[in-house]
């Protein structure tokens, strides 16, 4: 298997190396952010260090950003706990519990469900004056139907703090807030953010990944990994910039990604190669390799950073740094 990013999916994998003085994008020197740049076809946008595959936003029309806005509603839930995808018919019952509950554990439930019942409603009310547009009746931003969308979709925000990402680890406020966003400003400037964010993203990718590399470099018991992490590391920032309407790149970037993280969640490593290390230290080892596999694809599929979760996994791994630093190591005789 050819893990060196030569493939055809990844032929272009070298616009993320900025130390190569060759290849399609990495050659071109410092460049402002928004600079755009034709490549076999693709064209692909840089913001902060990164090239990123770019997608032409729909013209600004009530349909466009409805059907924007029910997109980045589902992807919202699909990225967030189970049990808050709570019906827009719904609301005041949600309301009601939420002001009801006492227990503090309880009641940032009740508002993460109470979040999703006004992200709900939000949605719905969109959907049914884009409805009355098609048959003719339009209705004006100041007109009471928008009003309450526009505040249900800010509320739904203020909420958004209390909703945890599914790993249940951190909440994801700038996942959370994009529904929001696309309601409130111009689609271009919203594909610009979504740009800024996935930037952001693959740079979070990147220190993950690096991280790992760093704490297992001197393991020979590991030896290999730093590969597959690399290779996953590459096939998450691809699956990270793809659309998923975009199928004839998605067919082949899915299963490169998903593939990528079976070899290195199943990478057992050489336990006996390094006659120093405990069998526990090595199986923490694995397991924290694993923990850097689900954060990558997690920060990938999310695209967005995590930084709660990325602090505590650098926690873990500067604490597994020191266990192996403290192994110790046979003195070689001086010849």
């Amino acid at each position: 298997m050819d893990f060196s990013c030569n493939s055809k999916t990844f032929r272009r994998c070298s616009r993320w190396k900025k130390t190569e003085s060759s290849g399609d994008l990495s050659s071109l020197g410092p460049l402002a952010n928004g600079t755009k740049q034709d490549v076999d076809g693709q064209t692909f946008i840089f913001f902060d260090d990164y090239w990123i595959r770019y997608y032409e936003p729909p013209a600004d029309t009530l349909e466009a950003r409805k059907n924007l806005i029910e997109s980045l509603t589902r992807r919202t839930f699909h990225h967030t706990e189970h049990g808050i995808n709570t019906p827009g018919h719904a609301l005041e019952g949600a309301r009601a519990a939420h002001d009801r509950e006492t227990d503090p554990h309880k009641k940032r439930v009740n508002a993460a469900m109470l979040a999703g019942a006004l992200f709900n409603r939000a949605t719905d009310i969109f959907r049914t004056v884009v409805d009355f547009g098609s048959k003719g009746v339009h209705i004006s931003r100041d007109n009471e139907l928008m009003r309450e969308c526009g505040q249900c979709f800010k509320e739904a925000l203020d909420l958004g703090t209390q909703v945890k990402h599914y790993s249940g680890q951190e909440g994801i406020d700038e996942l959370w807030g994009e529904p929001f966003r696309a309601f409130s400003v111009p689609i271009e400037q919203f594909y610009e953010s979504r740009f800024i964010k996935i930037a952001q993203a693959m740079k979070n990718i990147d220190m993950v990944a690096d991280t790992m590399k760093d704490v297992l470099a001197p393991l020979p018991s590991f030896d290999g990994a730093d590969t597959l992490i690399d290779y996953f590391a590459t096939a998450a920032k691809y699956e990270c910039e793809t659309m998923r309407r975009d199928l004839d790149n998605n067919f082949l970037i899915w299963p490169e990604f998903v593939s990528a993280s079976e070899r290195l969640a199943e990478f057992p490593g050489q336990p006996y190669q390094d006659p120093q290390m405990p069998a526990w230290m090595h199986s923490t080892g694995t397991k924290l390799l694993y923990d850097c596999k689900s954060l990558i694809e997690w920060i990938a599929l999310a695209r967005v950073p995590m930084q709660l979760s990325t602090e505590l996994f650098t926690d873990e791994c500067d604490q597994y740094r020191a266990a192996t630093q403290r192994i110790p190591r046979p003195v070689k005789k001086a010849t």
